[in-house]
């Protein structure tokens, strides 16, 4: 396997393990959460992370690679400990912590995009954008919902990482073979 590709699998174990210990961790957030609409807005994000588990366990399986069993521990304590967390830690610092990782998933969804670009594995770019556009949205959500707090005076939120339409075109002059993927150049036209 080239050392592109063992990149790409290593960035899907971790995003595989990810998602399980997000889906966790927004189970205990959305318990925690009053107000019904935010309560099921993290629940269907909830849904869409167990979604995006389900997809990159494909792609790894399509990569000829398999979960990490100590990623998936790691994650599934790391979930349970956010989850508890969330319960006691009020509203606001769940919402801004939510909305962090968040940030850093869309960086690495983007980053796994390239890296199947980069190791001809372009049938999977198209799914790796898509997840990464759903945990821009996240990100989104997250973001506002702290910023529209009193503590993010002491505690500011991080910048907006820009348009959503920016997930594919930061990909875009990374290569000239975009052009030719057909469900990549479609969207950049």
């Amino acid at each position: 396997m080239r050392a592109q590709q063992q990149d790409l699998v290593r960035l899907l174990q971790l995003a595989y393990s990810g998602e399980r210990g997000a889906a966790l961790a927004y189970r205990g957030h959305a318990a925690s959460l009053r107000d019904p609409h935010e309560r099921a807005h993290v629940l269907s994000i909830r849904a869409e992370e167990l979604d995006h588990r389900q997809r990159v366990g494909r792609i790894l399986h399509a990569l000829a690679g398999r979960p990490s069993r100590i990623l998936e521990l790691r994650n599934i304590c790391l979930g349970g400990a956010i989850s508890a967390f969330c319960r006691v830690g009020g509203w606001y610092l769940p919402m801004y912590g939510a909305g962090w990782i968040e940030r850093r998933n869309l960086a690495e969804y983007e980053r796994a995009a390239r890296l199947a670009l980069d190791c001809a594995a372009t049938a999977h770019v198209e799914e790796l954008l898509d997840m990464a556009e759903a945990e821009w949205e996240h990100e989104r959500y997250f973001r506002e919902k702290a910023a529209s707090h009193p503590f993010s005076r002491l505690l500011p939120v991080w910048q907006s990482p820009g348009p959503k339409a920016g997930v594919r075109t930061r990909l875009q002059p990374a290569t000239p073979r975009l052009a030719v993927h057909p469900a990549l150049a479609a969207q950049t036209q």
